[in-house]
């Protein structure tokens, strides 16, 4: 998982715990899309791709596809939009990538944040806590989302370079979505906390995939959640936020 992690992030020091070496540092970590900003940024590139004739109709079609099996629980595979999203980028130097990608995150996503995702990521800071932002969202999208809300590092899908830097299409390692958060999550701490040192203490989600986060978090919120994660929340006693 090391290529998710934000190797150009500091490593992160532990607020609140430097007369406490023996303590465990307590972690709160936040989904993205649906929990800290409303909508999810995949669909929502996809559409702006199109809309700039950035994106074919035959792979927005493949998109939609995509999508629709997402929504409705049927089998599918997580690399599939991603590569579909890459692969029509693929003409393009990974600088215009990264251009493409903060463009649509200025102009799209930073109207979409919920002021009590920021003002919680502040609350735990100020209570201690290392934050840390974990999505299935591409690098460059959760990078400028790690400056807008202020957490100390951050995990995301990352995409596979050849040897002359260029983007190949295909994801490198994993989609970082479902039980591979959890892992993201651990890979993470253990590099920039120390193996051992550390617990999570808090998480937040909005969909049903973040189960296995919630699950292995001391105290979880389902924030604005989908029908089934809210009969998980309710069946779990993890509290319902309605961040609006």
């Amino acid at each position: 998982m090391a290529s998710a992690a934000d190797q150009g992030m500091a490593a992160c020091v532990p607020h609140g715990h430097d007369d406490a070496p023996s303590a465990l540092v307590r972690l709160a970590v936040f989904d993205y899309d649906g929990t800290m900003i409303s909508g999810q940024s995949g669909a929502l590139l996809s559409r702006w791709l199109i809309a700039r004739g950035m994106l074919s109709p035959l792979r927005a079609l493949r998109l939609g596809w995509w999508g629709a099996r997402y929504f409705l629980h049927l089998p599918y595979r997580q690399d599939e939009a991603r590569e579909q999203i890459f692969g029509a980028l693929s003409d393009r130097t990974p600088q215009e990538i990264r251009r493409i990608m903060h463009e649509f995150h200025d102009t799209v996503l930073l109207k979409r944040y919920r002021q009590e995702a920021i003002d919680e990521v502040r609350r735990r800071r100020e209570e201690g806590c290392v934050t840390l932002l974990v999505s299935a969202t591409f690098r460059d999208i959760a990078r400028a989302a790690a400056r807008v809300l202020g957490v100390d590092g951050f995990v995301a899908t990352d995409m596979e370079q050849d040897a002359d830097g260029n983007y190949t299409g295909n994801v490198s390692g994993t989609v970082v979505a479902g039980p591979e958060k959890t892992r993201a999550v651990a890979a993470w701490a253990d590099e920039h906390v120390g193996k051992g040192r550390w617990t999570i203490a808090y998480s937040y989600g909005d969909h049903h995939s973040d189960q296995d986060l919630m699950t292995a978090s001391e105290k979880a919120y389902a924030v604005c959640p989908g029908k089934t994660l809210k009969h998980v929340a309710s069946r779990r006693n993890w509290d319902v936020l309605d961040w609006k």
